[in-house]
């Protein structure tokens, strides 16, 4: 879910230190191949991340996993100096923060295993969340990745036409994700959390 920023306020990529810099300290902005955007989050995309972080939380404390819900962390791929994600929503390993190297000072993760599974919920700029961000976080090995497409706003080659509300889980198999579309009371299969009972229109109308 992002918006680019102005080029009138941003006159060259930046490095991912000039970022840091720059917009580190707000949790708005996200850097991708040294363009900053800007996140910019509605009402309804705030409350289906609530929704999908409640209903993760349940399910992490019932299984009693050492994981816990980062909301707009920074995730920076190990393969790019000027690209640095916010997704919307990340399960973390707390158990695996000791390897991080940014982790004691700032909300940045650089390694797939401290990544357990994230979720985008689309917006305006819906190709980072189909294309680019498919790639780099099966680059980074995270199991799962979720693409909330509450609008039906994903190009007709992503969610078929006519276009509609979908739900896209992508599953990491041998380094490339799997993606399986679930819509309407479909019921949602979820491979790091097996017992989640959910359906598509659930998640993708929570708050309506």
């Amino acid at each position: 879910m992002t918006i680019a920023v102005d080029q009138s306020i941003q006159q060259k990529p930046l490095s991912f230190d000039e970022f840091l810099a720059q917009y580190g300290g707000d949790n708005r902005y996200e850097l991708i191949d040294g363009e900053v955007f800007d996140l910019e989050p509605t009402g309804l995309h705030e409350e289906i991340s609530a929704f999908i972080t409640a209903k993760l939380c349940v399910q992490i404390d019932v299984i009693g996993l050492p994981w816990f819900v980062l909301q707009r962390g920074l995730l920076r791929p190990p393969n790019t100096e000027m690209t640095a994600f916010r997704p919307d929503i990340a399960v973390v390993d707390r158990e695996e923060l000791i390897n991080e190297p940014f982790w004691s000072e700032q909300s940045i993760l650089t390694l797939g295993n401290s990544i357990k599974f994230v979720a985008e919920v689309v917006s305006s700029n819906w190709q980072n969340d189909y294309a680019r961000k498919v790639e780099d976080y099966a680059t980074l090995g995270i199991a799962e990745y979720w693409i909330a497409d509450h609008a039906g706003l994903g190009g007709v080659r992503h969610i078929g036409k006519p276009k509609q509300p979908t739900l896209s889980i992508c599953t990491l198999v041998d380094e490339e994700y799997e993606i399986r579309q679930f819509r309407n009371n479909q019921t949602i299969v979820s491979p790091t959390f097996p017992d989640l009972r959910l359906t598509a229109e659930q998640v993708l109308m929570a708050g309506r």
